[in-house]
């Protein structure tokens, strides 16, 4: 890609987002960054300026577990950047304690899943008015270990569960994000926007922070040459920058080798993404997030 062209990019005040904001803003990009904390995202701004300090840094404020302030931060967004040339949908948490958002919404399933779908929805104006936009999702091998998918319930279930519960839950998450991206790449075929996943492999840097010995157990990775998130930021970076991968969508990739993935059943089933589709959307329109009239999303 050439310089000065604009990226979105969710969660970019830890982890795989900041290293990945770090690069693109040392190859030129024009970053627009989402936070929680007002203080991170200065921290993080002034590290993207002593490594680019012509890189242009703007930062939009809000709770990702909140799907209001999901929809505020896609609208402002949308009016300050009428042209956006990258999405990447990046935020993510796993919780080893259930909770549910104010919203009634369980929390991983709202950030982890629902929030990169209605952002996507909102940002899809001024992707299209790039020509040429480009989509990126994390998503995870933990897909692998979703248990058993359940729709639409399970975008909507508050069940209490346990520390070792809660990793089906967070795979359910990333299994959803894959049939998303297949989903949405089918429907906005023709419009110049490719959309893809990608498995970031292993790290604890952000996703890990509820661990009380995660800090340690990053440390000792690191030791070890395990899960370091370089490799993460570099498979996110490649789709983001490589010409390719502009006319590839719909695929889920692979951190290192950066070949297609085959993703566990039934992420490529077509029937399923669809339901999936339809279920997040009578789910956003019931909730007042989408209107019925744009909730055909294409």
């Amino acid at each position: 890609m050439s310089k000065k062209e604009t990226i979105v990019i969710t969660g970019a005040t830890s982890g795989l987002g900041q290293l990945v904001a770090f690069e693109l803003g040392r190859r030129g990009f024009d970053l627009i960054l989402t936070a929680r904390s007002k203080e991170r995202a200065e921290a993080t701004r002034k590290k993207i300026q002593e490594i680019a300090p012509s890189t242009k840094v703007d930062f939009f404020y809000g709770d990702f577990s909140l799907l209001k302030d999901v929809k505020r931060v896609g609208s402002e967004i949308t009016v300050a950047y009428p042209k956006i040339d990258v999405l990447l949908n990046n935020v993510g948490i796993h919780a080893f304690v259930p909770r549910i958002t104010s919203e009634g919404l369980p929390e991983m399933i709202a950030v982890n899943y629902l929030a990169p779908w209605l952002l996507t929805h909102m940002l899809k104006p001024s992707l299209q008015n790039a020509r040429e936009a480009r989509v990126v999702n994390v998503a995870s091998e933990a897909s692998q270990r979703h248990g058993f998918l359940k729709l639409p319930d399970d975008l909507t279930d508050t069940t209490p569960f346990t520390s070792r519960g809660s990793s089906p839950i967070y795979g359910k998450t990333k299994l959803l994000n894959i049939m998303f991206t297949a989903e949405v790449a089918r429907r906005w075929s023709g419009t110049g926007i490719s959309v893809n996943a990608l498995n970031p492999g292993f790290n604890v840097t952000g996703l890990g922070r509820e661990l009380w010995f995660a800090s340690v157990l990053e440390r000792l990775l690191k030791a070890l040459r395990i899960g370091d998130p370089r490799k993460g930021a570099d498979i996110i970076t490649r789709l983001i920058v490589e010409p390719e991968c502009q006319k590839m969508t719909g695929g889920y990739f692979n951190v290192g080798t950066g070949k297609s993935i085959e993703p566990v059943s039934p992420g490529r089933d077509v029937i399923m993404q669809n339901k999936l589709w339809e279920a997040t959307e009578n789910l956003l329109v019931e909730k007042g997030f989408i209107s019925k009239s744009d909730a055909t999303y294409q």
